[in-house]
């Protein structure tokens, strides 16, 4: 197995301090003293290598990643760090549902607002579509910012105004200091649908949500910042002066992250790019979990051809959802991908919402983006993509435990189902690219 330097990675291997970019020289340095205090096997360093080479969005080192899963771990831990936030309140988000958990965020966000801290609120037009204009004027009164990305209402319509142009990040960050992001919303459910806003039947209402976030601290967060100051400026929000935001930011653990914020206005998703990379590249294990698995051609393609190649590929699905035509789309691929021997789990005891991926042991990611070509093509996305044995091996903890309550859908069992579900499958495959 080739070592750190003898990788090929076209091209320099450039990590990013909260001080700018490093030397070659001097990232080759730093990866040779995390491998030296951590332990780290020659295939992490072979990840770190070709992540470096997928895009210039930079690997950071320095940071701490704190796994959170499902609504209640994370808006524990949120709601302690808005209410300890000294200067600061950045929250991008999908859904803002105008239910008890939406009204409980803008009562603590108007009340830090009037303590002097300064809340800055953008939040998708369709994603919070039934909450109603006059939500958020707690939140004006008490002098917080609002902005609604792209408004539905064409009055309200902005220059480059595309209806399918959707912010399904889900971002919040403290202080500049602190970031969280993942597949939460603010919503009593926990979360919600990738685009459609299909209206929740009683029983959906009793089935627990399963997601998955993470709390960032370190010089990363200052990327994760960048982005919500980008989109910001796009939207006309009002000006939001970067030295105020943009802040010194001390190194608080070992972690290596990566900000990935896919746009369509960047032509291309990143988030797409990467992971292909690391699934092409994979030596391994590949455990996906996504809530709307419409995958294209190329995700196909590698995620077949890594398992006939000999690499574990594990998929955890949703037997159940809030949409019915992505789960029936991303059906009709399940006879492929059990021929090349991919294996396929799908949980029915929860509404899966996660989007998270960890492979071979060493990376890993979480964040608003599904596997479909909404996020991949339309969407505003966001996610941490982070490299480290450590954190991956809390995600793949967590994997395990997400399989134990799942049902695996073997070979002998889909070739013979239902009628029914055949003409499903047909009429979602009709229409995926658009899901």
């Amino acid at each position: 197995m080739p070592k750190l330097d003898e990788v090929d990675a076209s091209g320099p291997l450039v990590l990013e301090t909260a001080y700018g970019p490093l030397s070659a020289e001097r990232s080759r340095a730093i990866l040779t003293a995390l491998a030296n205090e951590t332990g780290a096997s020659d295939i992490l360093l072979r990840h770190l290598a070709l992540e470096q080479a997928v895009t210039d969005s930079p690997l950071v080192v320095g940071n701490k990643v704190t796994l959170l899963r499902d609504g209640p771990a994370t808006y524990k831990s949120m709601y302690q760090a808005i209410s300890e936030a000294k200067s600061s309140i950045n929250i991008e988000v999908y859904i803002l549902e105008n239910d008890e958990m939406g009204k409980q965020l803008v009562e603590v966000l108007a009340a830090r607002q009037e303590s002097g801290i300064q809340v800055n609120l953008m939040y998708d037009s369709i994603g919070s579509m039934h909450t109603p204009p006059e939500f958020f004027q707690r939140l004006t009164d008490a002098g917080a910012n609002v902005v609604e990305f792209n408004p539905v209402n064409p009055a309200k319509a902005r220059k480059d105004w595309i209806v399918d142009h959707r912010d399904h990040r889900k971002l919040t960050i403290i202080d500049g200091q602190i970031a969280f992001t993942g597949g939460i919303n603010f919503s009593s459910v926990y979360s919600g649908g990738s685009f459609s806003r299909p209206k929740r039947t009683s029983g959906l209402d009793k089935v627990p949500w399963r997601d998955t976030q993470v709390r960032i601290e370190g010089p990363v967060v200052a990327e994760f910042q960048k982005l919500f100051l980008e989109t910001w400026e796009k939207q006309k929000g009002d000006p939001l002066p970067p030295k105020r935001y943009l802040v010194h930011i001390d190194r608080k653990g070992n972690q290596i992250v990566r900000a990935v914020g896919s746009t369509p206005d960047s032509k291309i998703s990143i988030l797409h790019t990467t992971l292909l990379s690391a699934i092409a590249h994979a030596e391994r294990s590949i455990h996906l979990t996504n809530a709307y698995f419409v995958p294209d051609e190329n995700l196909l393609d590698e995620i077949k051809a890594a398992a006939r190649r000999g690499v574990d590929v594990q998929l955890l699905l949703p037997g159940r959802t809030d949409f019915w035509a992505p789960l029936y789309a991303g059906r009709s691929h399940y006879s492929a991908l059990l021929k090349a021997g991919v294996k396929i789990y799908e949980r029915q005891d929860a509404l899966l919402h996660a989007k998270t991926a960890v492979i071979d042991g060493v990376w890993s990611t979480v964040g608003s983006s599904n596997l479909d070509s909404r996020s991949f093509a339309t969407n505003d996305e966001i996610d941490a993509v982070v490299l480290g044995e450590d954190f991956a091996e809390q995600m793949e903890a967590m994997f395990q435990a997400d399989i134990a309550e799942a049902t695996a859908v073997t070979p002998e069992q889909w070739a013979h189902r239902g009628l029914g579900t055949r003409m499903k499958e047909t009429a979602a495959r009709l229409f995926e690219r658009w899901l």
